[in-house]
């Protein structure tokens, strides 16, 4: 089966200056057909049953994940438990990877413009990663996916479309369709190493790199 997924999105539960919760953000994602969506709060573990319960009432799963702060660099573990909140170094991910093998790490946005982007430090952990993100924030003139696809395809690693929603409009920017034999977190994750998906990518334009810079600092304001 094909399911629709969405890996990496936030909520105003870990981000104030976001004005939709959880539960607005599965809605949203029925609305617009997803199947799996990956709940990655930034640095703290949020997830609950009960929203697992809510989005499987609407025929979607959730899984847990987090988009931590690794030495001031922002990295996305998937299917992970409360127990990240203690990695602090790449060293401890290493070993706390070692010891789930059911997570899988994904480097997002490697090189947008942005202090906590990887850069160089993607290369200098590179075994540590099982895929790279390709960021909705990049378009012809603004090409951050250039280098991260370049880098994927050296390393031979699966390149994977998210959206890293902010904002519920942008949740269909960046998805995968992603081909399981049945609809578990294990199958997705599976599928996501094997390349076993299709990217579906509708980049942000200058102008609206523009908007939402704006409107990122303006919710931050309010």
């Amino acid at each position: 089966m094909i399911l629709k997924t969405n890996l990496h999105f936030h909520t105003k539960e870990d981000e104030k200056s976001i004005s939709y919760d959880i539960y607005q953000a599965i809605d949203y994602a029925k609305t617009h057909n997803f199947d799996v969506l990956a709940y990655t709060p930034h640095r703290k573990f949020f997830f609950k049953d009960e929203y697992a319960e809510y989005a499987a009432k609407k025929d979607i799963l959730l899984m847990p994940g987090i988009e931590m702060e690794i030495e001031g660099k922002h990295i996305v573990v998937l299917n992970c438990d409360k127990e990240i909140e203690d990695v602090k170094s790449f060293s401890a991910l290493s070993a706390y990877k070692r010891e789930n093998s059911q997570v899988l790490i994904l480097a997002p946005h490697p090189f947008v413009f942005s202090p906590k982007s990887l850069g160089p430090r993607l290369l200098e952990n590179m075994a540590l990663f099982d895929a790279i993100e390709m960021s909705v924030f990049s378009n012809k003139i603004f090409n951050f996916n250039k280098k991260a696809e370049k880098i994927a395809k050296k390393y031979n690693l699966p390149f994977i479309a998210t959206s890293d929603a902010h904002f519920l409009e942008d949740m269909e920017r960046g998805y995968a369709l992603i081909n399981v034999p049945e609809k578990t977190s294990e199958a997705v994750l599976s599928a996501i190493k094997k390349r076993d998906f299709q990217n579906k990518m509708n980049s942000m334009s200058p102008l609206a790199m523009l908007k939402y810079v704006i409107k990122s600092t303006l919710n931050v304001l309010i």
